[in-house]
């Protein structure tokens, strides 16, 4: 495990307990992790394994139970206003499902973003670099299911995120539409060089990383690097 500042994003000693009753569920249990600059890391593990609840906390959408988070080998504060502009400021997020505005048009959704952006890219561009720039004017109704998603990873990155942070991007596709869901999220990551980390239960997906961290029961089991990376075309689904 590499110092938290050599890293973009780093955790130390992540836990997270949810609390039912007088039950209690430990989602993390004292979780060290890094995401390297301009690294690629593939999430794997059964579901229950700790992997969304990981992503969750560093991207600010959820707060540790106890640990440690470092943006840049400083301390993550902890108030509402400072972890609000992290993500707005740090982060772009792509989930499972797209959560795009149906009266708006695919532009339009990622001009959503641009607004509040410091130096967002045009939201044409954005949609250019996922391979929709002859899609921009239509309606999320006029699109198929994987260029939704690829609207949502524009959308994500229009605002040149440090970080981006996909949970699970192509469980709702098949594999044809999931390999092209994939490479826009390894064409996003060779041109603006962002730090990305994948959630899949599909472990195949693991070959086109450059670190894959298998999870287990709210731990690390295993953490391997990649010697040869390879292209989304070339995954077995």
């Amino acid at each position: 495990m590499s110092e938290a500042g050599a890293a973009t994003l780093s955790g130390r000693s992540l836990t997270k307990v949810y609390r039912t009753g007088d039950v209690e569920i430990h989602a993390l249990r004292g979780v060290d992790i890094d995401l390297n600059a301009s690294e690629l890391v593939v999430l794997v593990g059964p579901s229950g394994s700790g992997k969304s609840t990981l992503l969750n906390i560093l991207g600010g959408l959820d707060v540790p139970s106890s640990g440690e988070l470092f943006f840049r080998g400083a301390p993550m504060p902890r108030d509402d206003a400072a972890i609000t502009r992290f993500r707005r400021d740090h982060v772009g997020f792509v989930f499972q499902f797209y959560n795009l505005i149906a009266s708006l048009t695919a532009e339009e959704n990622v001009a959503l973003v641009t607004e509040i952006a410091r130096a967002p890219l045009a939201p044409r561009d954005a949609l250019a670099l996922v391979g929709l720039e002859a899609r921009c004017d239509a309606f999320p109704a006029q699109l198929s299911g994987g260029e939704q998603q690829r609207v949502a990873i524009a959308r994500a990155i229009a605002k040149r995120p440090d970080i981006l942070l996909c949970d699970e991007p192509t469980g709702a596709l098949d594999s044809q539409t999931g390999v092209r869901v994939l490479e826009a999220i390894e064409t996003i990551h060779r041109e603006l060089g962002t730090t990305t980390a994948l959630i899949t239960h599909n472990r195949a997906i693991a070959g086109m990383a450059d670190r894959v961290v298998r999870f287990a029961d709210g731990r690390i089991a295993e953490t391997a690097t990649n010697t040869h990376r390879i292209a989304p075309r070339e995954i077995e689904w």
